[in-house]
């Protein structure tokens, strides 16, 4: 067999040892399926075998499905309508092994998650390894999906429904001793002992049978409308999805539908409802786009796909960060996170010193939560030096500038750094909005000097938008990604623009709430429809973290630029220059669009109404929810038809990542196929006549509307290429 092996033993026990060749991880695939299916007909069929044990050839037991066979199926659902029962022949090898009349045990000496899992809630006995990196658990709600294998029906049956529930909805991962005690596993023992204890009870187990299948057995705790937890695992519970997920992931209410409707039922029509919620799961894009984006494409970015090839791998092992406030400050801490010394500079040395307090604070928390040692602390701060002296970056093999967005200090700092520098290193700006060729005039080296833009706070964010300007060289964009990799990050690539990509589609959303906003739209709609749209942060919400005078600030550049209308922000404006006049610039100046009393939940500063009056007639939430994710959506699609950004992951991940985005949406490209090419262009026109030219769509979108091309190749395409949820 390809994917697994099976030997006798004297003892009559087959030990059946999963391990798919040319893989890191053993994954579910067709190949796998035939073969398992395969050696539990040997197992029952053999007169000389008295049952199995099932073990993995890798340090991880079995890791579920194949995500990039699963993406391809969710693809192929929405091109031709056709949703395949992806788990049928794994249910019907999974119910042959329970009623085949001989024992199974599952020995787990890894992770078995999704699949995995499921394949060993249909063995008779569980033994787990007491490795802690040994979990067990059903993910699939993160991916929008269900687990298709059983897992929805046996662990309720198993734990019973209340302890059920939570783990699959939640996707929760469980240690080995914790399984244990909640009864997903019947023992856990040193790895050394795995197979024989499975042995041992296959041996002394010769009968053994599901609970499930025995006449008269119940279900833990009950199923249906009259069991004593049914109004808080089901109506309460159904009232917590919603509001928690907004009816944007289908998958949680599945869950607790497949559950409810199955358990009620004997096993075998359980699986069936099981496979109906699935189908429909399957069915919805939202499975695909967070398959495709979250899972597939992110791995791809943090695995540097577009990296420039033919260069090689290089790595920094001292950084230079010009300017110590917080974004400065939080780079800093990310790169002394991972074993980069830092000299971080500022023009005084207690600014330098805050700069690196600001790391100390941070590891005074981890501290606290036992994420750090002392030890790992004072070392992560050592690696840390404040100077204000230059000299300092001689021997730096890459040097960031992170001061105040004023081309001025810039150009000063930058040139104040290419005077001590060594000839091969790298110059990168974290500038969110100065053109990238602009700012490498004030260097020798143009073709050394690039773009990175880091998101705040900097520790958390997991986006770095790197900016490649006309003269940056090959080299110096390879070695950027693999500065941003070394950091743990996701890169994005974008070419050089006013406001590149990120900060360019930022604008279009906070200003469509700013120019509702002066229309008279109720505030609390436009930020509520924001939130319920998925958005992480309502536009007025989040201008008031950003700043307003920052947002005057960037305006004055762009008119003094001469830039075009577009860049102009035009409908915003007098919302900008208006709250700037009154001097209400968001939380630092004490309130902007919200208050912020001291002690209290911040809200909406009554005083909007005064400026702003709510006109009586107010637009539907979804026409509101439609502007804000529309205008985003239909700037990426520019951003790609300008050549800004080339890979369609890279936006769609910028967008999530960088922007908060609605994750179930896939991205903001992955948002327009999820609506369809040409419904959006339809609906775009439609909001441009009522709106303004702003939501017209270009002939370009139009004509690949038209002809059906979406911005990823159905069910292939190198954005799936190679790809597994290993």
């Amino acid at each position: 067999m390809r994917t697994l092996s099976l030997e006798i033993g004297t003892d009559g026990i087959a030990l059946i040892t999963i391990d798919l060749p040319d893989r890191p991880f053993n994954v579910f695939t067709p190949e796998f399926i035939e073969d398992l299916a395969a050696a539990v007909e040997t197992v029952i069929a053999s007169d000389a075998i008295k049952g199995a044990v099932i073990t993995s050839g890798k340090t991880n037991f079995l890791a579920g499905a194949d995500l990039k066979e699963i993406a391809q199926a969710c693809e192929l659902t929405q091109t031709t309508a056709q949703a395949p029962d992806r788990f049928k022949a794994e249910r019907a090898t999974m119910r042959r092994m329970e009623t085949g009349g001989k024992p199974f045990a599952a020995a787990i000496n890894g992770l078995a998650l999704g699949g995995g899992l499921e394949l060993c809630l249909a063995c008779h006995y569980r033994v787990i390894s007491d490795d802690p990196r040994t979990v067990v658990g059903l993910p699939e709600v993160t991916v929008g999906l269900l687990p298709g294998g059983g897992g929805t029906q046996r662990l309720p049956r198993m734990l019973g429904i209340e302890k059920a529930l939570p783990l699959l909805l939640n996707g929760t991962s469980i240690m080995p001793a914790q399984a244990k005690d909640l009864g997903i596993v019947d023992a856990s023992v040193p790895a050394a002992d795995l197979i024989a204890t499975a042995r041992r009870w296959v041996l002394e187990n010769p009968a053994a049978q599901q609970p499930w299948d025995r006449k008269g057995y119940r279900l833990p705790g009950g199923a249906g409308a009259l069991a004593a937890h049914a109004n808080g695992s089901f109506s309460v519970g159904m009232a917590a999805i919603r509001s928690r997920t907004q009816g944007n992931y289908p998958a949680p209410l599945a869950i607790l539908s497949a559950v409810y409707e199955g358990t009620q039922l004997p096993i075998d029509r359980g699986l069936q409802v099981e496979g109906k919620y699935f189908e429909t799961l399957i069915r919805n894009p939202v499975a695909r786009n967070l398959i495709r984006t979250m899972f597939i494409n992110k791995r791809m970015c943090d695995k540097l796909g577009g990296r420039p090839r033919d260069i090689p791998k290089s790595a920094v092992r001292k950084l230079g960060v010009i300017g110590a406030g917080m974004m400065g400050a939080g780079i800093a801490y990310a790169a002394a996170g991972v074993g980069i010394d830092v000299v971080l500079l500022d023009a005084t040395q207690e600014k330098a010193e805050k700069g690196r307090d600001y790391s100390s604070a941070i590891v005074a928390k981890e501290i606290e939560k036992n994420r750090f040692t002392r030890e790992q602390g004072a070392s992560l701060l050592g690696r840390i030096c404040a100077t204000t002296d230059y000299a300092l970056l001689a021997d730096c093999d890459l040097v960031i500038e992170a001061v105040f967005e004023n081309r001025a200090i810039k150009a000063e700092v930058i040139g104040n750094i290419d005077m001590v520098l060594k000839a091969s290193a790298v110059i990168a700006s974290n500038t969110s909005t100065l053109p990238i060729t602009g700012l490498a005039q004030n260097a020798r080296r143009a073709g050394q000097f690039i773009g990175l833009h880091f998101f705040s706070p900097v520790e958390r964010m997991p986006l770095v938008e790197i900016i490649v300007g006309k003269e940056t060289s090959p080299e110096t964009l390879a070695r950027s990604m693999d500065f941003v990799g070394q950091l743990r990050k996701t890169p994005i690539v974008v070419q050089d623009s006013p406001g590149f990509y990120t900060s360019r589609v930022f604008c279009t959303y906070v200003d469509e709430g700013m120019a509702m906003l002066e229309e008279g739209v109720n505030p609390a709609l436009i930020e509520n429809a924001a939130r319920m749209c998925g958005m992480a942060t309502g536009p007025l919400a989040v201008l008031d973290e950003v700043s307003l005078d920052l947002q005057k600030k960037v305006i004055d550049q762009a008119i003094a630029d001469g830039l075009p209308n577009k860049f102009l922000r035009v409908h915003a404006q007098n919302v900008v220059l208006k709250m700037n006049e009154i001097g209400r610039l968001g939380r630092k100046s004490g309130g902007g669009f919200y208050d912020f009393p001291v002690g209290e939940k911040k809200h909406l500063w009554p005083g909007l109404h005064q400026i702003y009056p709510i006109k009586t007639e107010q637009p539907s939430l979804d026409e509101v929810r439609n502007r804000l994710m529309y205008i985003q959506a239909l700037e990426t699609a520019r951003c790609i038809e300008e050549g800004l950004i080339t890979l369609p992951m890279h936006a769609d991940l910028g967008s999530i990542l960088g922007l908060g985005f609605p994750t179930w949406s896939g991205g903001a490209l992955s948002f327009i196929e999820t609506v369809g090419l040409q419904k959006f262009v339809e609906e775009c026109r439609h909001l441009a006549a009522r709106i303004g030219p702003r939501f017209a769509p270009s002939e370009w979108l139009a004509e690949r509307a038209r002809g059906g091309q979406s911005f990823y190749p159905a069910a292939s395409g190198t954005n799936l290429a190679g790809m597994n949820n290993a």
